[in-house]
């Protein structure tokens, strides 16, 4: 232990014993990790009694941060014994004087629990009215639309097309061919105790094809392109483009939240397939290298092990997949205030909303469609 190196020294003395402070206890020597647990365990060991003397006059340095630590450690009193130098005394003194009590803690009471829970359900209640304007306006959106093709935004949507679609292709890619060999891998170990190794194209085709396919790709595109509609509607919310726009007569619905839908959920089953045959790619190398089932095998068995009808099942998940994720990165995007700080919530409750909206769907196209047998 260096000198300067903040300790405690338990010594007797006639008066009785006696907690003799050394070395510097300020904030540089305590902010350090091994001297601040040393300390701690010091403290811990000399505990704050009537009958143990306090001396600080062997100290080589005391600022504020270790007078407040002593100060905390006597309990916020004096002890009865301490023996220590003018400056020391006014010093913490100071720290006695400005040190606050803290506040006692919040009793439970039954109403204020009632109560905040009202308030969460309210607010839940106006984020689902606001979701349920969206779509009324989306709605209207399109049937403007329909009505005059040639007026709408269609260069806002070959944009997002092609950046929430093209641009997603390699990270897509990339995660479905990886998910495909970890899947094929571990189901390799378990198929081979039974010898249905063969029963591998069944097992990842229904899986990669019907659910997992369109799901990793929904979540993929949520986190990412969902984030990016909530922050470039919330950064027009923080630069006044949005009040620009109503003071314009530009409706936001058509010119912002349309065009986003409409691309995302064109873009979503295209995505889909395409993670899906990454999975696929993926699955067949693993399943090539590991059980010796050739590509040739695993391309002829895929048909017959799996109908086409999942195919289609899993297109039709990807457009509703695709048209939540926009609605949702809209939705969080219109609201953000104009801070920095709600921009970031915003964009952090976009995407959490996005990916649990994304499961829940799912789960209830999965429970739909067994029950009418597909």
């Amino acid at each position: 232990m260096t000198d300067h190196a903040p300790h405690i020294v338990r010594t007797d003395t006639p008066q009785g014993p006696c907690a003799q402070l050394r070395g510097r206890w300020g904030a540089a020597e305590l902010g350090t990790r091994a001297q601040w647990q040393a300390v701690s365990g010091q403290l811990h060991n000399n505990p704050a009694a009537p009958t143990l003397g306090w001396d600080l006059q062997e100290l080589q340095w005391l600022d504020h941060v270790g007078a407040q630590l002593l100060w905390n450690h006597w309990q916020r009193d004096w002890p009865a014994q301490l023996a220590c130098t003018d400056s020391q005394r006014d010093m913490l003194e100071r720290v006695a004087q400005f040190t606050t009590a803290p506040p006692p803690p919040t009793p439970w009471r039954l109403g204020q629990e009632v109560d905040h829970l009202g308030v969460l359900v309210l607010h839940g209640v106006d984020h689902a009215r606001h979701m349920l304007e969206m779509v009324g306006q989306l709605v209207l959106d399109l049937g403007r639309l329909l009505r005059a093709p040639a007026r709408g935004p269609w260069r806002d949507v070959s944009g997002h097309l092609y950046r929430m679609g093209a641009t997603a292709l390699p990270i897509t890619a990339l995660v479905g061919f990886l998910i495909g060999v970890v899947l094929a891998y571990l189901m390799s170990l378990q198929l081979r105790q039974f010898g249905a190794e063969s029963f591998i194209v069944n097992i990842l085709g229904i899986s990669l094809i019907r659910e997992l396919g369109p799901m990793l790709a929904a979540i993929l595109v949520a986190g990412r392109s969902g984030s990016s509609i909530t922050a470039q509607i919330g950064v027009m919310r923080v630069t006044e483009e949005l009040d620009a726009m109503r003071v314009m007569g530009i409706p936001h619905g058509f010119r912002l939240v349309m065009p986003r839908t409409i691309a995302l959920a064109l873009a979503m089953p295209l995505i889909s397939v395409w993670t899906t045959l990454a999975a696929l790619a993926g699955g067949m190398l693993a399943a090539d290298v590991a059980m010796d089932i050739s590509p040739a095998y695993f391309v002829q068995a895929l048909p017959a092990a799996v109908k086409v009808g999942n195919l289609g099942l899993a297109m039709a998940k990807s457009v509703v997949f695709g048209a939540l994720i926009a609605l949702i990165g809209c939705h969080w995007g219109l609201r953000v205030k104009p801070n920095t700080q709600s921009l970031g919530e915003g964009t952090t409750a976009s995407v959490v909303t996005s990916i649990t909206m994304v499961i829940i769907v799912d789960a209830l196209f999965a429970v739909a469609f067994k029950n009418i047998g597909i």
